[in-house]
């Protein structure tokens, strides 16, 4: 499905809105795309039973509550692993230290993204609960110095 085929002009530009700051007030957003305030929650309303928006949160800032360590860890599974691939994604599901999980195409199965507090704490779970997830041929850890960009802004097609 094409997004133009699905949404309107102003159905973009709440999105747009709402990626931005999603504790906005319908009546700033609406004013802001240029309708009124009714129109205006009813598409938010629609945007989010088509599963446009999917739910909202708040971004903890991670470096306000300790958590200031950023770690890509690039995982291999081997040939047991890999027929059970459904399994390995289950078990990372857990660890409420991986933010973010990647199946890839190419020298590497998995890219996880790991926030904790210091390499220490990186250490003791990388050592004591990731590598005890069975299936692991290799792992190799990058971690970052300083962050460039980040976002969870999609970007929406004007038109």
């Amino acid at each position: 499905m094409n997004i133009s085929d699905d949404l309107d002009v102003f159905e973009r530009r709440i999105l747009v809105l709402l990626q931005k700051d999603a504790a906005r007030s319908t009546a700033e957003i609406a004013a802001e795309v240029g309708l009124s305030e009714a129109p205006c929650w009813r598409r938010i309303q629609k945007l989010k039973s088509k599963g446009y928006i999917r739910k909202q949160v708040a971004l903890v800032d991670k470096e306000k509550v300790g958590a200031s360590l950023q770690v890509f860890v690039q995982i291999k599974l081997d040939a047991v692993g890999r027929a059970n691939i459904n399994a390995f994604a289950e078990r990372i599901r857990e660890f409420p230290e991986v933010m973010e999980c990647f199946i890839l195409l190419g020298n590497f199965d998995f890219l996880l993204r790991i926030v904790t507090r210091s390499i220490a704490d990186y250490e003791r779970f990388f050592f004591d609960r990731l590598s005890s997830v069975s299936g692991i041929k290799d792992a190799n850890s990058i971690v970052t110095i300083s962050e460039v960009k980040s976002t969870t802004e999609v970007p929406i097609p004007a038109e």
